[in-house]
């Protein structure tokens, strides 16, 4: 991503200097299990803003972008909407199901955030959300009838799931932080408007224009709104709009829109907020009678995220530094960037890329993919609103944020 700039569009050498040291190319997903990790990290229908801007005082970008990175607010609750428009096939609800199995790597629980919150990749959801400092934090995810909770309060992680009346039960430090609008319950799952802000920020580099397109109020408060956009041609990436409090700092609403157009494929933001301290009652949690009790070491031999053996159990191709024979690489750069995998050889199933027999697993298999072909040979392009995957005949992933047509470049390039 890009130099800040100002709103005149004017960027200062001295910018420069001071964003080199930021810059990471920490933007890129390993796509094994593209649409289940996609959705993972992006998510969510617009939250409700209330009507007219607010007068403020004029900023520059890299001045909001400094704000945000100054924003402390240790004490918050409220509500944010959240909703998730990918693009993907209507898979009769399955599609949620492979979503957690992709990312979940554990059997056990129906209450273990590892998977729980991933319902957050697709649908429209409310979550309740409250923080006092980094050690106590709760995240509320809100159904017709039920509601599924995670609660951090200092060691302790629980989470609870009142349809199934089942807890899970771990610390923090082999779960990471459930503090609602500070940090990620479980990791790599964003949650909250700042969550999505923070992973756009952090990799900013000459590839993106940032600048303030105004102000706006957002859940009753004065906002300002900044925009990202791709200098680059080939992304499936149209703009991201943060709305940054103006008083605080704290971002209060994250859209992101496709270079398609249409709907947001990630919009997620405060409908109400308090940054008051909330009671101490709010972070008790005592197992109700009869629930299900599941504590994280007894799920399968393992402890956090990974098998215990887990290491051992590796073979000796699977050893070494990530840059490594069979490491995932990338190729381009920016919004433009191309993850690459090979899957030594083993391509999709037949029917995937030319005919099984079968008229309905053909025609099921081609509803999901679109065939192409190029120097590098033939294969199968998924497709989401973001987010594009080919996985070549001869078992190669080529990934990212880009168009169909830019995979097979990259393809051809690679060959």
């Amino acid at each position: 991503m890009a130099p800040y700039e100002s709103d005149d569009s004017t960027r200062a050498a001295e910018d420069d200097d001071r964003l080199a040291g930021r810059r990471k190319a920490a933007r890129y997903v390993v796509p094994v299990a593209v649409m289940g990790v996609a959705a993972a990290t992006i998510g969510l229908v617009p939250a409700l803003a209330d009507s007219g801007d607010p007068d403020l005082p004029k900023v520059t970008a890299q001045q909001l972008i400094e704000k945000i990175a100054e924003s402390d607010v240790q004490q918050l609750s409220g509500t944010v909407k959240i909703s998730t428009d990918l693009g993907l096939p209507d898979l009769g609800g399955l599609e949620s199901g492979l979503l957690s199995g992709a990312v979940e790597g554990r059997d056990g629980s129906s209450a273990d955030p590892q998977s729980k919150l991933l319902e957050l990749a697709s649908g429209t959801h409310t979550l309740r959300v409250a923080a006092d400092g980094p050690d106590r934090g709760k995240v509320s995810l809100l159904d017709d009838a039920a509601e599924y909770s995670v609660i951090h309060d200092g060691k302790d992680v629980w989470g609870y799931d009142s349809k199934s009346n089942e807890v899970f039960h771990t610390t923090s430090d082999e779960s990471g932080h459930a503090d609602g609008g500070r940090s990620k319950a479980p990791r790599e799952v964003p949650a909250t408007p700042k969550d999505f802000a923070d992973e756009v920020l952090k990799s900013v580099d000459d590839t993106t224009s940032v600048t303030v397109d105004g102000t706006a109020h957002v859940a009753g408060r004065d906002a300002y709104r900044l925009v990202v956009k791709p200098r680059q041609s080939g992304t499936t990436v149209g703009a991201i709009s943060i709305a940054v409090d103006a008083r605080t700092g704290l971002p209060l609403k994250f859209t992101l829109t496709p270079a398609s157009g249409g709907a947001a494929v990630v919009d997620a933001g405060f409908t109400q907020v308090d940054f008051s301290r909330p009671a101490a009652s709010v972070f008790d949690f005592t197992p109700p009678k009869g629930a299900k009790v599941t504590e994280g070491d007894d799920l399968e031999g393992t402890k956090g995220d990974a098998p215990k053996d887990f290491g051992k159990a590796l073979p000796k191709e699977h050893e070494g530094p990530a840059d490594g024979p069979g490491a995932p690489k990338t190729i381009g750069e920016g919004w433009n960037t191309i993850v690459v995998l090979d899957g030594g050889g083993e391509g999709l199933p037949s029917g995937a890329s030319g005919s099984t027999g079968n008229s309905d697993v053909d025609g099921f298999l081609n509803s999901l993919g679109d065939q192409v072909k190029g120097k590098f040979g033939s294969g199968t392009v998924f497709s989401t609103r973001l987010v594009n995957a080919l996985i070549t005949d001869d078992g190669k992933v080529y990934a990212g944020a880009v168009t169909k047509a830019a995979l097979v470049e990259a393809a051809d390039a690679a060959r």
